[in-house]
């Protein structure tokens, strides 16, 4: 074990499995740990667990342990159970977002400040949820909140329908901040998307699209294909209700896979309009894109005359104030934002070449019929996406390596906290060296030791990785510890502080024992 002191919080974790007097089994697990995160793994004894063993591929029956989380969760939080039941009486299962909807019900909330949340059962919820990922400084800041109800005050807030001064304003901040010619703005991420693919074709003259397995552009048309990972991989289609034809258009690589872009290309080059990326992947699995795989994706647009388009709904503005795309010095042709740029108010935008752009304006005939909607650029959206990137342009140097050191001490606390209880957990969300540091994370549960968790393929693949567990599971067992995960874990905000991560490491700890006779 002379191996463990090498890695400096390896003592204070073994130390205090060996404190609880933790069999050896689970002192291994620890060992294990920072053995992977230092790359020093060396055998075990045939008690333990090495990267060579051939994991049981069976599925686990997780059906005693759903059963008792929900009889637990539903103890906890009665009033919030009685409340989802009239819910469903006037809304489609109790909702209007099925993320939202956990089962057997989702914690009803009555206020939400910093990190926490209130819910109707009265108990604090540690939220790494955050609105969509959209908070980052937290739930309803003050900076956001009292601009807003200055605006209100002083009679300007609700929508006008009108051309007015703050639009020209929040407008040059965004293309400032991120190398952008043109910018126009909407209501979501996924009107967003859509209506970037829209601009890529009509610029083209083409018509397929290309994005990536495990991309996430919103639930719009060109989005729905390739999300989730089935039996084919990633070719299913999310739903139905529009024509085939649409999807039939779309085209779906590998992420951080230079081999099957190049490939692509070749094959569908002449016909694409665009390649759409995250280059931060969310759904996905909280995975960078590689420098390499960007800059080969530029080169190909360029070669073949399609577009790049960049779909920053998630990653703009949450690892600087501006693009990530800035970071890899990488400029593509159109890149969509929303989240973090709205302050919590509902806003996005596609911003890029004016060459592009301009095709939605009557210069070009309204070639693209992007109008954005009733309520595009509406007054308090606006508002408070002016006031949230100024703030963050201001306060750049103290917020994102705060950011940074909050993000990594929650992925290393998750680790360390299953490990102690002999569970294997990785993280994804660690950054790479465009993007060195980052906010966000989730908790996955490989079956071996030497699994790659850098595609959306690995993290997904029953054979590879629990994924039930992760998703469906974890979400339950945290929400009965009084905090609140979405895709494995979440994001933090400046608003989470080191007491806060410390309470989720012990929630991570009393989960770790609750499953770990089932595994």
């Amino acid at each position: 074990m002379d191996e463990l002191v090498q890695h400096p919080h390896a003592p204070k974790a073994f130390s205090r499995a060996q404190h609880r007097g933790l069999p050896l089994r689970r002192c291994r697990a620890i060992i294990t740990h920072f053995r992977r995160r230092w790359c020093i793994m060396g055998p075990l004894s045939a008690a333990g667990t090495t990267a060579k063993e051939k994991p049981d591929m069976k599925p686990r029956d997780y059906s005693r342990l759903l059963a008792e989380l929900a009889e637990a969760y539903t103890r906890h939080s009665p009033r919030s159970a009685v409340l989802h039941q009239e819910a469903r009486r006037w809304m489609v299962d109790g909702g209007s977002h099925t993320l939202r909807l956990v089962e057997p019900f989702p914690p009803r909330i009555v206020s939400a400040r910093g990190a926490w949340l209130q819910d109707e059962d009265g108990h604090r919820i540690l939220d790494f949820w955050q609105g969509h990922f959209a908070n980052l400084l937290g739930h309803n800041p003050e900076v956001i909140t009292s601009t807003l109800a200055r605006a209100f005050g002083e009679g300007f807030g609700l929508q006008t329908g009108m051309a007015d001064r703050l639009q020209v304003e929040t407008a040059e901040i965004l293309c400032r901040q991120t190398g952008a010619e043109r910018v126009r703005f909407t209501t979501s991420g996924s009107l967003a998307t859509m209506y970037a693919i829209m601009l890529a074709r009509a610029f083209t003259g083409r018509e397929l699209v290309l994005k990536v397995g495990g991309g996430w552009h919103g639930a719009q048309p060109w989005g729905l294909k390739g999300v989730h990972f089935g039996p084919q991989g990633y070719q299913g289609v999310e739903g139905e209700g529009f024509p085939a034809s649409v999807t039939e258009q779309v085209i779906v690589t590998g992420f951080n896979d230079p081999d099957a872009l190049q490939a692509a290309f070749r094959t569908y080059g002449d016909r694409l309009a665009c390649f759409i990326v995250e280059p931060f992947i969310g759904a996905g699995g909280f995975i960078p894109a590689t420098p390499e795989y960007l800059r080969l994706a530029r080169e190909l647009t360029e070669q073949y005359g399609a577009l790049l388009i960049f779909d920053e709904i998630i990653s703009g503005f949450r690892f600087r104030a501006g693009d990530a795309g800035a970071l890899y010095g990488i400029r593509p042709d159109l890149a969509t934002f929303g989240k973090v740029m709205g302050g919590g108010m509902p806003v996005a935008a596609v911003a890029g070449r004016a060459q592009v752009l301009e095709l939605a304006g009557r210069s070009q005939g309204q070639r693209v019929r992007f109008s954005g909607g009733t309520y595009s650029a509406h007054p308090a959206s606006l508002l408070a996406a002016k006031t949230m990137m100024l703030y963050l342009v201001e306060h750049e140097g103290e917020i994102y390596p705060r950011l940074a050191e909050l993000g990594e001490l929650t992925r290393r606390t998750a680790e360390e906290a299953f490990a102690e209880e002999g569970i294997l957990a990785r993280c994804t969300g660690y950054g790479n060296e465009a993007l060195p540091g980052s906010s966000v994370a989730a908790i996955r549960f490989p079956f071996r030791e030497d699994t790659p968790l850098d595609t959306p393929e690995a993290l997904h693949d029953p054979a590879l990785c629990d994924n039930y567990l992760s998703e469906e599971l974890l979400r339950l067992a945290f929400l009965v510890e009084d905090v609140h995960t979405v895709h494995g874990l979440g994001a933090v905000s400046t608003a989470h502080t080191e007491a806060d991560i410390a309470f989720f490491g012990e929630a991570c700890r009393r989960v770790a024992r609750r499953i770990q006779p089932y595994l």
